[in-house]
């Protein structure tokens, strides 16, 4: 995919700096980085950012959040249209909904992963292109569900097309990339719900200090600077459909609680004691194995059973070659109408080369792959140099190499300059002590 836009990165660990921009430097077409926050609004009128990554505390020691939320404040007020997303170390629920609450975009929490920290960065991307464009309201363009013609699939469509219909609730599972959430919106689009917009709750995604309040709300006062109550995705669903991808990442205790809520169709939400009905037809997804974690205690037995009235396995793009050119036409037609290109057709080479590739990153990698494609072609058709599928790799091993380099680095010189003091490590790596132990052992430190 073509680097984009310009990101600007406010944290006073300038190890953490280093790291974060050697990551953005891959996707964004500028990285501009601040070590303290004071010259902040001043830079954001210099170099004008799509995206701001701004971290939550500045001084050592002190984890109220108040200077994140203080420069938060500061920049909607002169910068309103400028996305900002909070960075911090310390995954406080009462900040997280403050931060919201303020205007922010997102929230991401030390440690961060790379893929979640680099996706609500292009979300933002994409919300701020979107605000841009003048008097435009941002449209979710859906790219059709495609069965393709192998058999697995075909079964997965008849099973799809029986049960769409009846509100049971469907567990989905695969590996990364497969399409989970586009077969949720098509069971969702089948079914009599549809004419209620699919609420969706990406599991994975948001720190699990948050989980509750997501899923059942909270009333006013519950937690601190809970100003006012809020719904939760539950009761936001009801009437129609919920999807709740990486169910597997749901805790011991709310799965408890997510179990009563689905036998009595009632949610009290957090810091409540009057419960509200519900009415949802749940879609719930995952890579993991349940089956395995339940008989670990790991996920409740009673749960699974619960939200597994009817179970689809999608299958890995490899074992379903026979679809990868037609979904790549597909995607190919999407992307030249998104970036206003004329039609485009896929060379007899480049055919070949998606066909070889062993696609580990399933329908996802493909139409990232597509999508850079377009963008590199000037021509009629895309060529085998357009998919720039084996550079693509290796960049991205040599990425991941380099930064496992910077973070082992970035301990070590932590280590050394506390004296060896690993609670002192910890605060101004912002990690917890057991995340540092971990890496620790891992880079045999």
């Amino acid at each position: 995919m073509a680097k984009r836009g310009t990101l600007l990165i406010v944290d006073d660990n300038r190890n953490i700096l280093s790291a974060v921009k050697l990551l953005a430097d891959g996707f964004f077409a500028k990285v501009v980085t601040l070590s303290s926050p004071t010259t902040l609004l001043s830079t954001i009128a210099a170099e004008q950012p799509d995206v701001l990554l701004l971290d939550m505390n500045f001084n050592a020691g002190i984890n109220s959040g108040n200077e994140g939320i203080f420069w938060l404040k500061e920049t909607k007020a002169k910068y309103p249209q400028l996305n900002v997303v909070l960075f911090t170390a310390y995954a406080d629920i009462g900040l997280a909904v403050k931060a919201m609450k303020q205007g922010a975009f997102d929230f991401v929490v030390k440690p961060w992963n790379n893929d979640k920290l680099v996706e609500t960065l292009m979300n933002a991307l994409e919300s701020s292109k979107e605000k841009g464009k003048k008097g435009s309201k941002p449209v979710r363009k859906e790219i059709p569900m495609f069965w393709g013609t192998s058999a697995e699939m075909a079964h997965i469509r008849t099973v799809v097309e029986r049960v769409a219909a009846t509100d049971a609730n469907v567990l989905i599972t695969g590996e990364n990339g497969t399409g989970k959430e586009l077969l949720a919106r098509e069971i969702h689009r089948l079914s009599a719900r549809c004419g209620k917009e699919m609420v969706s709750l990406d599991m994975g995604a948001i720190p699990e200090q948050l989980f509750e309040s997501e899923l059942f709300g909270h009333k006013k006062g519950a937690f601190t600077d809970a100003y006012s109550d809020r719904d939760g995705k539950m009761v936001a669903a009801s009437g129609s459909t919920l999807f709740m991808d990486e169910i597997g990442n749901l805790p011991l205790h709310l799965q408890a609680k997510m179990l009563v809520a689905l036998q009595n169709r009632m949610v009290t939400p957090l810091g409540g004691n009057t419960p509200k009905a519900i009415d949802i037809r749940l879609v719930a997804a995952t890579n993991r194995d349940l089956f395995a974690l339940s008989e670990t205690g790991e996920f409740r037995q009673d749960l699974l059973y619960r939200i597994n009235t009817v179970h689809i396995n999608l299958p890995p793009l490899r074992k379903r070659a026979v679809d990868i050119i037609p979904l790549a036409e597909i995607f190919l037609r999407h992307y030249c109408e998104k970036y206003g290109k004329q039609p485009m057709g896929i060379s007899q080479g480049a055919a070949s080369r998606l066909i070889e590739h062993s696609f580990e990153g399933n329908i996802r990698e493909l139409q990232n792959i597509m999508e850079k494609a377009v963008i590199m072609c000037d021509g009629s058709d895309i060529m085998p140099e357009h998919l720039q599928i084996y550079v693509a790799r290796n960049t991205l091993k040599t990425a991941a190499t380099t930064l496992e380099d910077v973070e082992r680095n970035v301990i070590a010189e932590a280590i050394a300059s506390c004296g060896g003091n690993l609670t002192m490590v910890a605060q101004r790596l912002g990690v917890t002590r057991q995340t540092l132990y971990n890496k620790i052992k891992r880079y045999g430190l």
